[in-house]
């Protein structure tokens, strides 16, 4: 295997599905902040809360995890300043491309994410999904569009949210490969200041106005440290055990939950739309689960198995 390679799915049956059920939380705390957020940029311009929340997230990861932060090497760290400049940029990009579409279409173009993931792996690093995944893969996408939408057109804000989920893809397949679990904190660490950087960057035209009130400040903090660090760390250790697709299907929950959160905590009446674009969801990560596969190595890889197999057995100075 060449160096700095991470196939996520070599864990452990047990630790893949820890990994799963982290993820799963992970979509549950993300869905949890739809209806704080919705509340917070009523008063504070977009922008201007990513950069806040993301800069308080930054703010309290790097001296808490410092060593792990000192022990990255400088490829693993210029890796992880990559991973967050993607983040961050599809970040904005969903962020600006928000303001000229609805919410529930920002949703289901976001969402498009878990379509891209095995496209770009198969691009990129050869990985042929099977199967079961991409059937997955479309019960998910059924899902998405039940849940959100009711209409729908392509637009500047359509194209700007779905190079965001270009770019989400983009970070899911990167992290996949180049995550490992030792290094998951330091990593994550260093993609939260790339992140932070770019926020701050796009609000910075305006200037960063400050929240006005104890419950903006708490939902910025919530947002930063739970739905922010927290999150991050997760997803980066557990994309070290997971193939990136079956991670990607597993984050289509993310809607699911916010709904939940809307019926229970916002008032919103549960509907059969609600109730069948769930049901989707849920099914295609039944199906992650339950018959996961295996996405086949990278080409490079599978050559350099071959020529391994084929050739007399000698010391391999870069394996």
């Amino acid at each position: 295997m060449s160096e700095g390679l991470v196939l996520p799915d070599s864990g452990t049956r047990r630790t893949t599905t820890a990994a799963a059920g982290l993820l799963v939380l992970v979509t549950a705390v993300w869905g949890s902040t739809f209806i704080i957020i919705k509340d917070v940029v009523r008063t504070l311009p977009v922008p201007d809360f990513l950069a806040l929340r993301f800069l308080v997230a930054a703010a309290v990861m790097v001296p808490v995890f410092w060593r792990p932060l000192r022990r990255l090497s400088r490829r693993s760290a210029l890796r992880g300043l990559a991973l967050g400049a993607v983040y961050g940029l599809a970040q904005v990009l969903q962020t600006f491309g928000l303001a000229h579409t609805s919410a529930a279409v920002s949703g289901f173009v976001t969402g498009m994410y878990v379509v891209l993931t095995p496209v770009l792996g198969a691009v990129l690093l050869g990985q042929r999904a099977p199967a079961s995944t991409w059937f997955a893969v479309g019960l998910s996408t059924a899902g998405l569009g039940v849940l959100a939408l009711n209409g729908f057109a392509v637009g500047t804000g359509e194209l700007l949210v779905l190079g965001s989920a270009f770019l989400y893809a983009l970070h899911i397949v990167a992290l996949g490969l180049w995550s490992g679990a030792q290094e998951a904190l330091g990593l994550a660490t260093i993609q939260m200041v790339a992140i932070a950087g770019l926020c701050t960057i796009s609000a910075l035209p305006h200037g960063i106005e400050l929240p006005s009130t104890a419950g903006a400040w708490a939902a910025v903090f919530y947002t930063a440290i739970v739905a922010g660090a927290f999150t991050l760390i997760a997803q980066t250790w557990a994309q070290a055990h997971l193939p990136a697709t079956r991670a990607a299907v597993i984050m289509t929950l993310e809607p699911v939950f916010a709904a939940l959160f809307a019926v229970l905590l916002g008032g919103e009446q549960l509907t059969a739309r609600m109730l069948v674009g769930g049901l989707l969801v849920l099914a295609a990560m039944y199906v992650v689960e339950l018959t996961p596969g295996r996405p086949s190595a990278p080409r490079a890889t599978r050559r350099r198995l071959r020529g391994s197999r084929a050739a007399p057995r000698s010391p391999d100075p870069a394996g």
